[in-house]
């Protein structure tokens, strides 16, 4: 494994702590990190481009019933969605990369970003997965639709 991998992978494990680590696995390759996962979280670069190239590979790769969820504060997740072949299955988290460093409280909240095609099964696998890191899921229209409203 390359140092970088290593060093991100310890880093997450300093970050979410020893009671959230039975949560989380780490893999190689974006295939065999999806090969079996209900939940794909990507790390890429809050751009227009990344989002999009991450969203098609895991489309291709994952199980139909994988949920994607990228963290984003700039970006539309209905224009994301509609990317893919599972537009119910994408949310938006309206986090940071600083936010989800610091030890998480019971009362902070996180933005779960949904849209009108979001299932109520994949907005639950996401709420459930932030509320066992310690986290309180707070869902909201993306923003995009709700100026359409």
């Amino acid at each position: 494994m390359p140092a970088s991998l290593r060093h991100a992978e310890e880093a997450l494990r300093e970050a979410l702590g020893p009671e959230a680590m039975p949560l989380v696995s780490f893999a190689r390759t974006v295939e065999e990190a999806v090969r079996e996962a209900d939940l794909a979280i990507d790390c890429v670069p809050d751009e227009l481009e990344s989002k999009l190239e991450i969203f098609s590979l895991l489309d291709r790769m994952a199980p139909p019933k994988t949920v994607f969820a990228t963290p984003t504060t700039n970006l539309s997740i209905a224009d994301l969605a509609s990317c893919t072949y599972r537009a119910s299955q994408c949310i938006g988290i309206a986090v940071n990369a600083e936010q989800l460093s610091e030890e998480a409280t019971a009362d902070q909240a996180i933005p779960i970003r949904i849209t009108s095609h979001t299932s109520p099964e994949a907005q639950a696998l996401v709420a459930a997965f932030w509320s066992k890191l310690g986290y309180l899921p707070v869902v909201e229209l993306d923003a995009a639709e709700a100026m359409l409203r």
